[in-house]
């Protein structure tokens, strides 16, 4: 289902990221794959570049083709830079670079957000999120983040309860739906990535051991981009604006407990 599809992937040089590109080669899709790192080993076509900033993002756009199928926004910081860089790649630049390649994306393509079981926290609060994404463009973030009181540990999740907030509102915003490309996000919960060490020192030893014995073990790369790939695919077609926990059963464990059932 993605034989002849092209598809850009951030965040291939390691992880999550890298994994996705190698099975979407393998699967036929023609990837480009974006990070600040050149891969060791890459599928595809690669493309040196930071979503950080506007500018970054304004230069990745003009370097890319003028057609692709499907948009994999997997790249992101722990958050152990602290909150203004955390958000500023996992939510802000990951937006305007959505937004940037909307007229590129075919009509029925697809955007896949890598979010997390980290952005849970989203409907608790909702007013804070929903006001960090209704601020427009690509914003002075950390004005941003002093306007709404975050702390700088606090960057990764709430840049995925933005992430997660921004999904299911773009799914029907006239810039996506009028060409019908679909929005969806993958919500991960711990998985064995180079990156999981930076999470420990920022969520605790503690909070990760027990979302990973909440359900035996953690995930892996390989657990993680076969559903992202299939949310590209025209096997998706009718998934809009959803919000996949690919957790082992973290979320429904939490859910039990948090609503008492």
């Amino acid at each position: 289902m993605l034989f002849g599809k092209t598809i850009l992937i951030t965040g291939v040089a390691s992880g999550i990221g890298a994994r996705t590109a190698e099975l979407a080669g393998q699967l036929g899709a023609d990837v480009i794959g974006v990070d600040m790192r050149e891969p060791v080993d890459h599928q595809g076509i690669f493309v040196k570049a930071d979503i950080s900033s506007k500018a970054g993002v304004d230069d990745l756009v003009a370097r890319l083709p003028q057609r692709l199928d499907a948009l994999c926004n997997v790249a992101g910081l722990s958050g152990n830079t602290g909150a203004a860089p955390t958000l500023a790649v996992n939510f802000y630049g990951l937006r305007a670079l959505s937004e940037a390649l909307a007229p590129k994306l075919r009509e029925g393509g697809a955007i896949v957000n890598v979010a997390s079981i980290a952005g849970y926290g989203w409907r608790a609060n909702l007013n804070r999120a929903a006001s960090m994404v209704s601020v427009e463009g690509f914003p002075d973030v950390p004005r941003v983040i002093a306007d709404h009181a975050v702390k700088n540990e606090e960057g990764y999740p709430v840049s995925k309860e933005l992430l997660l907030l921004w999904t299911f509102r773009a799914a029907h915003q006239e810039l996506f739906k009028s060409r019908g490309i679909r929005i969806n996000a993958v919500s991960p919960g711990p998985v064995e990535t180079p990156i999981l060490k930076q999470f420990r020192s920022v969520l605790g030893d503690a909070k990760v051991d027990s979302d990973i014995a909440r359900v035996g073990r953690a995930g892996t790369s390989g657990d993680i981009a076969p559903v992202v790939l299939f949310l590209c695919s025209d096997g998706a077609r009718w998934i809009n604006g959803a919000n996949v926990p690919v957790d082992g059963g973290l979320e429904a464990s939490i859910n039990a407990e948090v609503l008492g059932f």
